[in-house]
């Protein structure tokens, strides 16, 4: 299965907030969203990081209360890894996994085209796995 068809079914659209919106703003769209994470984005196209509940954790537990009115530029993670729409959902598993990542970006023609998560990438193995499961029990039952 490709990226693509994972974000048909889930859809396109991605919540950011522009790199100066304030920590409390970030917090905010979390939780109108019910989502662990946000791009960081001026145009909401481009890609200037992405900041997660656990920036939000490390922010406060470094900074205090005070980390609330500071700009989400300051605790986003600025390096991001993102993929394309053509990759293989087995491939991002991985890349999920090895780098401990839980939210990442989909780049198309340089713009952002949507947002995978791990448990959407969960989701689809086992979408995957029950459509096996059916199979062979139709087969097994057939050919009885």
């Amino acid at each position: 299965m490709r990226i693509r068809e994972l974000l048909r079914g889930k859809g396109t659209a991605v919540a950011t907030v522009p790199p100066d919106a304030t920590v409390r703003d970030l917090l905010a769209t979390l939780a109108e969203h019910n989502i662990g994470a946000v791009v960081v984005s001026a145009d909401g196209a481009t890609i200037a990081g992405i900041a997660s509940e656990r920036d939000v954790v490390r922010g406060l537990h470094e900074h205090g209360a005070g980390l609330l009115g500071r700009p989400v530029s300051e605790i986003m993670t600025a390096e991001v890894r993102t993929c394309d729409p053509g990759a293989a959902v087995d491939d991002l598993r991985r890349t999920m996994t090895e780098h401990r990542i839980r939210h990442l970006p989909v780049v198309e023609d340089g713009r952002l085209a949507g947002i995978v998560s791990i448990g959407d990438v969960v989701k689809s193995a086992i979408d995957e796995l029950e459509s096996e499961r059916e199979y062979l029990v139709g087969y097994i039952q057939n050919a009885q």
